[in-house]
């Protein structure tokens, strides 16, 4: 069963192949490149790889119009490279996920290119047209400021086509019985070739109705139970890990009531609220969010993350909130975008203050649910904000302090290594950090590490405590019969917090500190009084004074 469940334990790993490591010399990355570094990624202590888009495509959207669901773009490699690396991947007992974007196409995909070409076709209700243009055509944009209506004209169907991002990429039929299976078929291909699952883009919209006569939202859930069992008759623990930016209401409606359609979310109501604590210190908006999404099926599992390839979306903030966190983390203009989001990197956010981007992590690992990194995020990578929209923080991975960050042999790539300032290439690598036991990247890898020794965070059930200080969160764990004790201080000033564990069987109890010596015995009373620095984080086993015992006698 343990098994089956293998996503409540991973540690997921982001990658953009075109981004992280070139082998033949072109300027882009490869599946080759990719396999060299495998051991690397093993060694981080990462279990499973998502990578983005790799699918041919115009590349208009970074892959994400994807012009032909059952092949390699040629730029990455072949089929076959794809196979090679998998294998690899399974024998370093790594997994794969890959993005299934199947809400649209590009509109250069052969089943549109038909579909407009022939009113006779197939093809042609694959997609959602309208004899007219919907009075309601600029409602629902994904990018605003940037698309200005979900409706275009194509002269040569002499019709209207919707699609819910640019016009590029028209939206899939998805209620079409026919667009279903292929989405099926389309999935047990790269089952066959090893995936162990998908993270599906824009699920909210993938499985809504569409059509000009739409006036309100209607989601069609039960899609998600055909696409978990199809699955599941494949490859019994494959996985989706949906992309749904939707309220805490909404939740169990995705992963169904019993765990039968969904297995994995991931929480942007945490990340949002994460932003917000770590702006401000008040951690009371937080906490509402943690318990707002507490409840879940035993088998179903939440992504957290701080950070990813889009803009760090804050639409469920408040607008009070949602200044005070722009004000903090994206003073200029050119830093937001879509008025709802900052497009930068997490380390320049945080002014690559070391203690701030500690916390965080150390916060995202301790969260419930299964942690998500960023290709880059272990070694504090930043932007460059000259690229525009969400390019700027899709630039390539800096390998060491070679040209081009040791990520390719070619002078210009087309996508040029962040050079010079405080987060270029050349102060900020893997090589220079590796050679430092005090770097970062050392310090995540301790981290990770220690993440996978404590289950409880992801098979167990959590307790939001009650503490002396409002900028200091605690959350305990239980599993088993084992307890575990987080506590993050989000304020700029060293502290002493008290709190009790929260049980009447465990107050009283020693607090053994995971990362150090400094351990914890409580006062009479059973309350514990812990000093924490500035940013300061605690990761503590409740009890085992037999441990401490043991230890002093070995």
């Amino acid at each position: 069963m343990l098994n089956d469940l293998w996503y409540k334990n991973a540690i997921i790993y982001c990658l953009s192949v075109g981004t992280f490591m070139d082998a033949n010399g072109d300027g882009v990355g490869d599946f080759q490149g990719l396999m060299r570094r495998l051991d690397y990624l093993q060694g981080l202590g990462m279990t499973t790889i998502w990578l983005m888009p790799f699918h041919p495509s115009p590349g208009r959207d970074h892959g994400y119009d994807v012009c032909d669901y059952y092949n390699v773009d040629s730029k990455y490699g072949t089929l076959g490279d794809f196979a090679e690396f998998t294998h690899a991947c399974a024998q370093r007992g790594l997994r794969v996920i890959i993005d299934l974007v199947v809400n649209h196409t590009s509109d250069q995909h052969p089943w549109f290119v038909q579909a407009r070409s022939d009113p006779e076709s197939k093809y042609r209700d694959w997609y959602v047209w309208s004899d007219y243009k919907p009075p309601d055509a600029e409602r629902g944009v994904a990018f605003p400021g940037i698309q200005k209506s979900t409706w275009s004209f194509d002269k040569r169907a002499r019709r209207w086509y919707f699609h819910r991002f640019y016009d590029f990429q028209p939206d899939l039929n998805t209620s079409n019985p026919h667009v279903q299976a292929e989405l099926l078929k389309i999935m047990g291909f790269w089952i066959q070739l090893g995936v162990s699952g998908f993270r599906m883009d824009a699920v909210p919209f993938v499985i809504a109705k569409k059509g000009p006569k739409v006036r309100r939202t209607v989601e069609q859930y039960d899609m998600l139970r055909t696409f978990r069992e199809s699955l599941q008759w494949r490859e019994g623990d494959a996985i989706i890990l949906a992309e749904a930016n939707v309220l805490p209401d909404t939740d169990l409606q995705y992963f169904g009531d019993a765990g039968e359609r969904l297995p994995m979310m991931f929480n942007f109501q945490l990340n949002q609220n994460t932003f917000y604590t770590l702006a401000t210190g008040d951690t009371a908006p937080l906490k509402k969010a943690l318990l707002a999404t507490k409840p879940r099926p035993p088998s179903a599992q939440w992504g957290v993350f701080l950070r990813n390839h889009d803009e760090l979306d804050l639409g469920r903030l408040t607008p009070e909130q949602r200044a005070i966190v722009f004000a903090a983390f994206a003073p200029d203009p050119d830093m937001q975008l879509y008025g709802r989001g900052i497009r930068r990197r997490l380390a320049p956010m945080l002014s690559g203050d070391r203690r701030r981007l500690e916390l965080a992590y150390s916060l995202m690992m301790s969260l419930p649910g299964t942690p998500v990194f960023r290709y880059g995020d272990e070694i504090g990578m930043g932007d460059d904000l000259r690229r525009p929209e969400r390019e700027c923080a899709r630039t390539p991975m800096q390998w060491s302090n070679e040209p081009q960050g040791g990520f390719t042999k070619h002078p210009k790539p087309p996508v040029a290594t962040i050079s010079d300032g405080a987060y270029g290439f050349e102060r900020v690598n893997v090589a220079k950090q590796r050679r430092d036991p005090d770097s970062f990247l050392n310090w995540m890898e301790r981290m990770i590490r220690m993440r996978r020794e404590v289950p409880e965070i992801s098979w167990g059930d959590f307790e939001v405590l009650r503490t002396s200080r409002n900028d200091v969160l605690a959350l305990r764990y239980d599993w088993r019969n084992n307890s575990v004790l987080f506590l993050h201080n989000f304020g700029a000033e060293a502290c002493t917090v008290k709190f009790r564990c929260g049980r009447k069987d465990l107050d009283g109890e020693p607090l053994i500190n995971l990362l150090s010596d400094d351990h914890s015995a409580a006062a009479d009373g059973g309350r514990h009084a812990v000093v924490l620095e500035p940013f300061g984080y605690r990761w503590y086993r409740i009890g085992g004074l037999d441990y401490l015992l043991r230890r002093t006698e070995a």
